[in-house]
């Protein structure tokens, strides 16, 4: 069952660079009545400010800070919505001494930061008819990497929360997307040297919209995460997506 984004409000965290600029920029452009630009730092979502006027409102929402996500849903009571794009990236190689901390930094946004916006703002998208909650998960979620074993780690998780949510938030009748980017021309895909190959953020803003039409749980963007996507396929349907319980 498709969803219209048309005079819908919507939340984007990470808002102020990378994917969630886009997605920001995208949902307006086709139709958003107004979104609310979740970042750290009120002051770096200025130019999208100027750009938009009222249709972009700043918001402060750290994901590694569950009062600011809890006070920041107090404020967005309107949100049709979320698009959990938020998350960090660090690269550690798998048997070095810090392999723990990065596990630790990774899980606390990447995990707990995805739990928590759920819980604040699952109550909020039920009262508003259901709505959508998106998540930025990663073909990393899919497929470890040794060089940022502990990002992999914590998307895979994320993708786990994510399935789980899917679950429990269709019984209010909230509908849950699962994004996977392969590399993204992004600050993120600096760090992991992956530039050569990234392809543009439009990408998942326009896969997004796209899947937003249908009833897909996965969306896989680009051209990488296509091929993982195709791979997946047959799993996904006859594991991920059905009750083999």
């Amino acid at each position: 069952m498709g969803y219209d984004i048309t005079n819908k409000v919507i939340l984007v965290t990470g808002a102020n660079r990378g994917i969630g600029k886009v997605v920001l920029e995208s949902f307006i452009e086709h139709g958003a009545a107004k979104v609310y630009a979740a970042v750290r730092k009120i002051d770096t979502v200025k130019s999208l400010v100027d750009k938009y006027g009222e249709k972009v409102v700043p918001l402060m929402i750290d994901v590694m800070d569950s009062t600011s996500i809890y006070e920041a849903a107090k404020i967005a009571k309107d949100v049709n919505i979320v698009i959990n794009n938020a998350g960090v990236l660090k690269a550690e190689e798998v048997l070095t001494e810090k392999i723990i901390d990065s596990l630790e930094f990774h899980m606390k946004t990447n995990v707990y930061g995805l739990i928590t916006m759920a819980k604040a703002f699952a109550p909020i998208l039920k009262m508003n008819g259901g709505g959508v909650f998106c998540q930025l998960n990663s073909i990393a979620s899919m497929k470890g990497y040794a060089d940022f074993a502990g990002y992999c780690a914590s998307k895979a998780a994320s993708y786990s929360i994510t399935q789980s949510l899917k679950e429990s938030l269709d019984k209010q009748g909230t509908r849950v997307l699962s994004i996977h980017p392969g590399p993204i021309a992004t600050d993120m895909v600096d760090v992991i040297n992956l530039t050569e190959i990234a392809e543009p953020p439009i990408l998942v803003a326009e896969a997004l919209l796209e899947a937003l039409k249908g009833d897909a749980f996965h969306v896989f963007p680009d051209s990488v995460a296509k091929k993982v996507g195709e791979a997946y396929q047959s799993f996904s349907k006859n594991v991920i997506e059905s009750d083999i319980l």
